[in-house]
């Protein structure tokens, strides 16, 4: 059992939705963008007055919704596609993303090593197969097998049984996730004949024999869109080759009086081989922290669990392993950079347990079992790293080739060693093997990428913030850059759920740095670069250090002569789109660019949307006072204001978005045209065969980049990309 929590949130942050859409010829490109109906709603709130001017726009069944929607796609197509070498910029993207071969996850089983691989040239992640280190890759799920016309499906998810035998896979259509589970069977790659709808998230474990499941599906009847599409779902267990409707209810709200759960709260249960216990997890929405119980593994199987519990949501427990009879949790309890806390499957009260691993310099990411110890994932300073702790308490540290970030940990508790991924913001990930003697191996699972990235180089410097705070922020440009403020500069931010941007290699980026451009990340507060603490304090009412913190790391950036106000973008995606929303309805004069992809921006409503129930503990509601003031102050909507100078700004979303509705940029959208005073461009980017990027082709990845780029230059003045040039 190797729970992650944050791991499941990592995959809200991951991006991209790009278009299938047919281009636009220049003598079908609308004159303008549709206008939007205003039909004011005004409500009063803890006793402040709010109107909304397009509430209508959150019924998808209004008759003016899609007419509007596919408007605003029309109109930003025909603008972009204006643009001089915007397909050039586009192919070169696609050049050199094309050259990587990228790996999403692996999981050692077997004597097997499972990895979800997209092959360089390959549009995208399939899984493969291969007989230890040495043996030679062989498909067993491509998704492409199952697309239609017009509509690509994504893997999702996939989690092999102890034994390897069998593979768990999860598989949506249209970037949709709305994920159908299914069973391949690994020597033959057959599937079994049953398909369990329902089945997000992934929240999928093997039971030791290898011959069953636990998983999570949503309640029967549901349906995307809902608001409550994702409250109260249940834990099932599933026998392989049995019809899914015999399977076994294990954990729901109401089921037992000793484990209290919300609508919110997502039950799932976990199982280890070598173990006898079942472990239930309840995880509160987005909230990191859960709540831990244990069971005898056959009572729980059978149907009839007898709840025992670990840990409640106080002793702020984000991730667990379960090693000789040991449990070991990763909790913040007292401890921003986490600490490790060991019980026991006999005596499991986090209370009574003792510290495995006190809190250090570096905050502790990751934990999983091995045969010969239990792994642990850190980051000090940017830089990753590795140590395995054994049942004895003895550490050994791995010797990493170079510095750079670690990811994707993963382990098998019945094999040694570990593997993760090495990579940096300079350098192509490289798939490594630890070993027990804290040697590691640089593996060949990963072609090496024909790329020379001896052109390129990093910074990393701390921008003291308005109130003191010192804020990681990330420079990465083409060797010899000139800081004369010439240069058009990419800034991104998130800062939210405690999630992280670590140096990562993005070919992407290449193409921009080749034209001049600089690339930054601001490690803003509300992400989790520098401990829980970090965290709460972009968290609710003090969300505001998110957005100012970016304001104050662009001002750097402008001081220090990497660029300058006329060419400076940022960028801000799902809920960092609160951060950009509010970046430029507070200073709108600081940039010349805002992207705002599948964004946050209607903060005061977003509790009203599939995805905003579960988003509460993060964000807070507008039920309590606090909560309605903390979200009054995300919301960039509110904030827009009439006449106001904004700059270009370009809008993104996907119209099977789960996770961000689209009438959320579509509000902003309409809003901003409205208001704004500059004649600078207000554009909404419409994809048609995708939802919030998770689970989007390469190819849509890379003609949305090249669309933002060219959308950046040609605004910020660069001649090669003005029409008419």
């Amino acid at each position: 059992m190797n729970l992650d929590r944050r791991r499941l949130l990592e995959s809200a942050a991951a991006v991209g939705a790009a278009s299938l859409a047919p281009r636009l010829a220049f003598a079908d490109a609308p004159a303008g963008p549709p206008v939007a109906t205003v039909r004011p709603v005004t409500e009063t709130l803890h006793g402040v007055t709010v109107t909304d001017p397009y509430r209508w726009m959150e019924t998808p069944s209004d008759p003016e919704w899609k007419p509007y929607l596919m408007g605003q796609n029309a109109y930003a197509r025909s603008v972009l596609a204006k643009i001089p070498h915007r397909e050039d910029l586009q192919a070169k993207i696609g050049h050199v993303s094309g050259l990587v071969a990228a790996v999403n996850a692996l999981q050692p089983a077997g004597g097997l090593i499972f990895t979800e691989i997209r092959p360089a040239g390959a549009n995208t992640f399939k899984l493969y197969v291969r007989d230890g280190l040495g043996g030679q890759d062989r498909l067993l799920f491509d998704p492409d097998t199952l697309a239609t016309a017009g509509s690509h499906y994504s893997l999702d998810y996939w989690f092999a049984s102890p034994d390897g035998r069998f593979v768990a896979i999860g598989s949506s259509p249209a970037g949709s996730e709305n994920s159908v589970l299914r069973f391949l069977e690994t020597a033959s790659g057959k599937m079994l004949p049953e398909a369990l709808d329902r089945a997000q998230w992934g929240a999928v474990s093997w039971t030791p024999d290898g011959q069953s499941v636990f998983l999570n599906r949503l309640k029967e009847g549901t349906k995307h869109g809902d608001p409550d599409h994702y409250l109260d779902s249940v834990c099932w267990l599933h026998r392989l080759n049995t019809d899914p409707e015999m399977d076994v209810k294990v954990l729901a709200k109401g089921m037992y009086p000793d484990v209290p759960m919300n609508d919110i709260d997502t039950p799932v249960v976990f199982a280890q081989v070598g173990s006898d216990s079942a472990f239930g997890v309840v995880q509160s929405g987005v909230q990191n922290e859960i709540r831990l119980y244990i069971s005898p593994l056959g009572a729980a199987m059978a149907g009839k669990p007898v709840w025992t519990p670990v840990c409640g949501l106080e002793d702020a427990v984000v991730g667990a392993a379960l090693m000789d009879h040991g449990i070991y949790l990763l909790s913040h309890k007292d401890a921003s950079r986490y600490r490790i806390v060991k019980t026991t499957e006999a005596h499991p009260a986090f209370a009574g347990g003792a510290d495995a691993v006190a809190q250090g310099p570096g905050v502790l990411k990751a934990i999983g079992t091995a045969r010969d110890g239990l792994y642990v994932q850190s980051l000090e300073a940017g830089l990753g790293q590795v140590f395995r702790l054994t049942a004895t308490g003895e550490r050994t540290e791995l010797k990493l080739p170079y510095p750079g970030t670690v990811s994707t940990l993963a382990t098998d508790p019945l094999a040694d060693g570990c593997w993760f991924l090495l990579e940096s913001w300079v350098k192509p990930a490289v798939l490594c093997r630890g070993g027990p003697d804290g040697v590691v191996t640089l593996t060949d699972i990963i072609p090496k990428p024909s790329i020379d990235v001896s052109g390129y180089e990093s910074h990393e410097v701390q921008v003291t913030a308005r109130d003191g705070t010192l804020v990681p922020l990330s420079i990465i440009s083409a060797k010899g850059t000139p800081k004369n403020g010439h240069a058009p500069l990419y800034l991104q931010a998130y800062g939210s759920y405690g999630l992280d941007i670590d140096p990562a290699f993005g070919p992407r980026v290449l193409p921009w740095l080749d034209l001049g451009g600089v690339y930054a990340v601001a490690h803003v507060r509300g992400g989790g670069e520098l401990g829980e603490d970090w965290h709460k304090a972009g968290q609710k009412l003090t969300k505001p250090n998110t957005w100012h913190d970016c304001i104050d790391c662009a001002e750097y950036l402008i001081h220090e002569g990497w660029t300058s106000r006329a060419k400076l973008a940022v960028e801000g995606t799902s809920a960092g789109g609160i951060m950009i929303g509010r970046f430029l309805t507070e200073r709108p004069e600081l940039l010349a660019v805002a992207i705002v992809r599948v964004g946050d921006s209607n903060a005061l409503r977003f509790q009203f949307m599939e995805a905003g129930p579960a988003n509460i503990p993060e964000f807070g509601s507008i039920l309590d006072e606090d909560g309605f003031k903390g979200l009054r102050e995300m919301d960039a909507l509110s904030h827009v204001k009439d006449g106001a100078k904004y700059p270009a700004i370009l809008l993104t979303t996907g119209v099977n978005d789960p996770r961000v509705a689209p009438w959320e940029p579509g509000k902003f959208t309409a809003r901003l045209q409205a208001a704004t005073g500059s004649g600078k461009p207000v554009i909404l980017r419409v994809e048609t065969d995708a939802g919030h990027g998770i689970g989007s082709t390469r190819k849509q990845r890379d003609d949305e980049t090249g669309d933002t780029y060219a959308f950046i230059l040609w605004q910020t003045g660069d001649p090669r990309f003005q029409p008419g040039a």
